[in-house]
């Protein structure tokens, strides 16, 4: 009886120590989420940071490249809805998978009106976890105020379902 009463104790104790440091239930996808905030990235100018800046906000975050002509499109709905939506707390970040310099002239070619980060194999990679199986570009992420996935969609937007999905979020938040 004292051994099933230690046993029950210990995993007690286990789980409110998960629970303490945020384990606990933690899926796969905040895992990624979290990641995402916390992981390095480099700014257009060099510079080291992290989305945790921007914690507190709905996060659209849009993997993309200058090469890839679904990601050229979608760029200057993105540009609209930053302005639109900048009231609201929404932050639209770019994660360019590409060089600096090309990135630097295509944001000021297009008036990119939000930051863009430089993400590498590791941004990749971090949005596969979040839901990119297959690792296409473009891929943008919406992430709730709380910093978890809201959702994860795969390929070009539309104006239309870009708007569904923000007031969807916006409707939750």
């Amino acid at each position: 009886m004292a051994a099933a009463v230690g046993a029950v104790a210990a995993t007690a104790g286990y789980g409110a120590h998960l629970w303490r440091i945020g384990s606990l239930g933690a899926s796969p996808a905040d895992d990624a989420a979290r990641a995402i905030l916390e992981g390095p990235l480099t700014t257009l100018d060099g510079v080291t940071r992290t989305l945790e800046d921007f914690r507190g906000q709905i996060l659209i975050i849009n993997y993309w490249a200058t090469w890839c002509a679904p990601c050229r499109e979608e760029i200057p709905l993105f540009v609209r809805f930053q302005q639109e939506y900048a009231s609201n707390g929404v932050q639209f970040i770019g994660i360019a998978v590409d060089q600096a310099d090309k990135v630097g002239d295509f944001a000021r070619e297009f008036r990119i009106n939000y930051p863009l980060f430089i993400g590498g194999i590791d941004a990749v990679e971090l949005s596969r976890k979040a839901g990119n199986k297959a690792g296409v570009l473009p891929y943008t992420l919406i992430l709730d105020r709380s910093g978890a996935i809201a959702a994860s969609l795969v390929g070009e937007l539309t104006e239309t379902r870009l708007r569904n999905q923000l007031q969807v979020v916006l409707a939750g938040a």
